[in-house]
């Protein structure tokens, strides 16, 4: 089991190593003269070029590539901001903690009450009920995040006004933003967990636990959930890092100042560095949700522990 968890951690390394290069390079190619952009129309051809200097622009790719990864992986150091001149270290500190609890409170939600979702309509199959839950999952899939919080705000914000419509003053801000993140996914998981769900009724092993007179919720708890929850699990860390990588656009209408739009920000002032910080934060915790699945994956399936105890791969015969 530990030369499993040894092996993925070794992948996120890769993985981080690879969204510094590709986002470095990206922005490395971006068109446009950035000393003249910061400095504006107006600044001197002598200005520009000492800003460009100061700024490490005027050393060749590899030069400044090296830069970027030596400070970025091993000095763990962002640098500073282009556009405000302050520490993007300090900046992420503020930011991360609202991203956070906006992208993990809406997962929690949407993985409880999208998985209840789905096993409520497998259980109902064919009837009113099925009918019902699959309906609103598709409303909710066809619909994007912003617009579910437009109409979120537009009912509970300005017809109710019992939610603040924009900012975070108080825990209150917090309900709508969620909201708005976890139908999207709730309705993604409610569809695979009924999918997950129906395939399991059918297994004979669930038509031999009712011949010996299980009741239904000892059977659905113990019997179906625990072998459903492999494909579950499979959308839950794909989502995970999607509802993260998807917050600049609900923290933009929200006016949430987290490090979605943090990152949009930096990328209107072209501040290269806040752009490169916040990607591989994005690439962190998506590398950071596929450990957590590939573990649950090996604390659910003993086939993975049987083929990584004793420092041996099982063969199959």
């Amino acid at each position: 089991m530990g030369r499993y968890v040894i092996k993925r951690l070794l992948m996120m390394v890769v993985i981080l190593w690879c969204a510094g290069i590709v986002i470095f390079t990206m922005t490395y190619l971006t068109p446009g003269d950035v000393p003249r952009l910061l400095l504006g129309a107006q600044a001197s051809s002598e200005t520009v070029e000492a800003k460009r200097a100061a700024l490490g622009l005027d050393k060749s790719y590899l030069s400044q590539l090296g830069t970027f990864m030596v400070n970025t992986f091993v000095k763990f150091d962002f640098g500073t901001s282009w556009a405000t001149n302050t520490y993007i270290v300090s900046d992420l500190a503020e930011r991360i903690p609202r991203t956070l609890i906006l992208g993990l409170s809406a997962m929690v939600l949407n993985v409880v009450l999208g998985t209840l979702m789905g096993i409520y309509a497998a259980i109902n199959e064919g009837k009113w009920q099925d009918s019902l839950v699959m309906i609103i999952a598709m409303l909710f899939v066809s619909m994007p995040d912003f617009f579910i919080g437009l109409l979120l705000m537009l009912l509970f914000a300005l017809k109710l006004g019992v939610l603040p419509a924009y900012g975070i003053d108080s825990w209150t801000g917090y309900i709508l933003p969620i909201l708005a993140t976890a139908c999207g996914g709730m309705a993604v998981n409610a569809r695979q967990a009924r999918s997950s769900m129906l395939e399991v009724i059918r297994a004979d092993f669930v038509t031999t636990a009712r011949s010996k007179g299980q009741k239904e919720g000892v059977i659905i708890r113990k019997h179906m959930l625990p072998n459903a929850m492999m494909p579950i699990i499979t959308g839950v860390g794909g989502g995970l890092a999607v509802v993260v990588a998807g917050s600049p656009v609900i923290e933009t209408v929200f006016s949430i100042p987290g490090l979605g739009a943090y990152m949009l920000n930096a990328i209107n002032t072209h501040d290269y560095p806040a752009i490169r910080a916040s990607v591989v934060f994005f690439a962190l915790f998506a590398s950071c949700a596929v450990l957590l699945m590939d573990l649950c994956y090996a604390f659910l399936d003993p086939r993975i522990k049987a083929q990584y105890s004793k420092g041996k791969k099982v063969k199959d015969k």
